[in-house]
């Protein structure tokens, strides 16, 4: 593990964890720091190396899905998922496309290297009143396809906690379904909860100014809890500024166990296992 260079402006590594855990949201498709591309190996060496030994890749177009798919498909210790994200159903509506890249992502969705379907859901922060009717089309149908092929709901949801219970409830929760980045208050989290779904925590759950999503883990069941990066994004204190990466999800896991008082290996044992109900079945670890 190599400290980080002006090439590869990474964090130094923290210590391994105890026990293997899940990276259950990245973005290995994303270019860093002067756009350059995440080299997939080293990323997934990187991890393996600190004990993070499995990673879901999530797409969030048509053609990042594609990605997804083909990435799974190389690399035995990575699933996919595949999705419009929210923000993109205004802009492919707008296109007139956005009935065509729903049907392109339902068939990559059947591809048996993909777990899930999303990151889909709800988005009004970056997505003004005009864009609300095609993002609801577009959660509709994801959540349709999620009950229609058998696959993990991942849910972005910003700034639309009330309209995402809405919609789940008026088309069914899916069996499994995820609260990607979760980032409501506690009774938020016990909504979610009641409907079933695990909440996944990411680095902002270490930040300063993040007491209610601390209150809200602590709400969570512990069968219900699961970590993520979203990287190259929210990288966790106290590295906050520099591009996120899946070797630094034992920061994220350090800090949850020590809200919740329980020991690394513990949290490590109960994400593993909650990850593996949340998406279907264990796959293969990178050794």
């Amino acid at each position: 593990m190599t400290a980080a260079t002006d090439e590869w402006p990474w964090p130094d590594a923290p210590d391994p964890l105890p026990s293997p855990v899940v990276d259950n949201h990245c973005h290995l498709d994303h270019r860093i720091k002067g756009g350059l591309l995440i080299d997939v190996d080293d990323a997934l060496d990187r991890a393996a190396a600190v004990g993070v030994t499995r990673i879901v890749q999530v797409g969030c177009d048509v053609e990042g899905s594609h990605w997804a798919v083909e990435t799974a498909r190389a690399q035995p210790s990575v699933v996919a998922t595949v999705a419009l994200h929210p923000n993109e159903a205004p802009l492919l509506a707008e296109q007139g496309t956005l009935d065509a890249a729903l049907q392109q992502i339902d068939t990559l969705a059947q591809d048996d290297a993909v777990r899930g379907v999303g990151e889909t859901g709800l988005d009004y922060f970056r997505t003004g009143v005009d864009g609300r009717e095609a993002q609801h089309h577009s959660f509709r149908e994801h959540i349709r396809m999620a009950h229609r092929h058998d696959r993990t709901l991942v849910i972005h949801d910003r700034d639309a906690h009330d309209d995402v219970l809405r919609l789940l409830d008026e088309e069914g929760v899916p069996p499994r379904t995820v609260m990607h980045c979760f980032s409501g208050d506690v009774d938020f989290a016990r909504a979610c909860v009641q409907r079933g779904a695990f909440l996944s925590f990411a680095g902002t759950v270490t930040f300063k100014n993040a007491q209610s999503l601390r209150d809200a883990m602590l709400e969570t069941p512990r069968d219900r809890i699961l970590v993520e990066t979203d990287a190259p994004f929210l990288t966790p204190t106290p590295h906050r500024g520099r591009p996120n990466a899946s070797f630094l999800v034992p920061l994220t896991v350090r800090f949850m166990a020590e809200i919740l008082g329980i020991s690394e290996g513990e949290l490590c044992r109960d994400i593993t296992s909650n990850t593996d109900r949340a998406f279907g079945g264990p796959w293969p670890e990178r050794i």
